[in-house]
């Protein structure tokens, strides 16, 4: 419990770790936040097949095969449907900002805020599951994969709200509560797979559903979209293999 507890406060904290990055260096550029975003996105792959994907194929038995299918497909159908309707933004550019009044920048930058907060639960909801496997190497790697997206999407969450007018301790607030939600999230996913290891196998494929949606429907279009498409594309694959190497060493 004492480890979930650190990783819950690790994978939320990581948001806030982007954000402070953020504040102290204002300047960065799309082509470095796209090649970090698309290193986490290879982690984030990785520890989806690895540390859920697989392992609920293993502990499903005769049937694990299909729980997994089924259960990616279950979770990726979630996430979309939360996409479809609740209202949020994908991208927040400068554009967009500049053809709206001050109340206009604020509305669209609360939105952005609530797309980060829609995708950070079931991401939180993964790490926990992550742990019911019993096999702590793989949850560590999952919530590792989780915690390194964080970071860039803390990082780039503050100069829109800055530029919206928000002060920049309502700005650090406001980044602490998506992190706050992911350790909520956390909790759900541990203590869910805690009280019917039943729903296990269906759990993890879930859980790894939602992580390969968020990287397909969002990181991977992000970082190819101000021109360092061929720098992201080698990142995830560092960040892939990464995580391959650490599983196998681990494992």
């Amino acid at each position: 419990m004492d480890l979930v507890l650190i990783t819950a406060l690790g994978v939320g904290g990581a948001t806030i770790f982007g954000v402070v990055i953020g504040f102290l260096f204002k300047n960065i550029t799309h082509k470095f936040s796209d090649i970090v975003l698309s290193f986490a996105a290879g982690v984030m792959l990785a520890a989806a097949v690895f540390g859920l994907i697989l392992p609920s194929v293993e502990l499903g038995g005769k049937w694990g095969l299909l729980y997994a299918v089924l259960g990616i497909f279950v979770g990726a159908i979630c996430l979309n449907l939360m996409d479809k309707f609740t209202p949020h933004l994908h991208k927040l550019s400068g554009t967009e900002l500049e053809e709206h009044g001050h109340n206009g920048k604020i509305a669209k930058v609360m939105l952005f805020v609530i797309a980060i907060a829609i995708h950070n639960l079931p991401e939180g909801i993964a790490a926990g599951v992550g742990f019911g496997s019993g096999n702590n190497t793989h949850a560590l790697i999952v919530a590792a994969g989780i915690a390194l997206q964080n970071i860039p999407e803390g990082m780039v969450i503050v100069g829109p709200m800055i530029a919206a007018g928000i002060s920049k301790k309502r700005t650090f607030f406001l980044a602490a509560m998506t992190g706050l939600i992911e350790v909520v999230g956390t909790f759900i996913g541990y203590f869910a797979v805690s009280i019917s290891s039943a729903i296990l196998p269906f759990a993890l494929a879930f859980a790894g559903g939602t992580m390969l949606y968020v990287i397909s429907d969002e990181m991977i279009p992000e970082t190819h979209a101000h021109g360092a498409q061929r720098g992201s594309t080698y990142a995830l694959l560092v960040g892939f293999c990464l995580m391959l190497v650490f599983d196998i060493l681990l494992g």
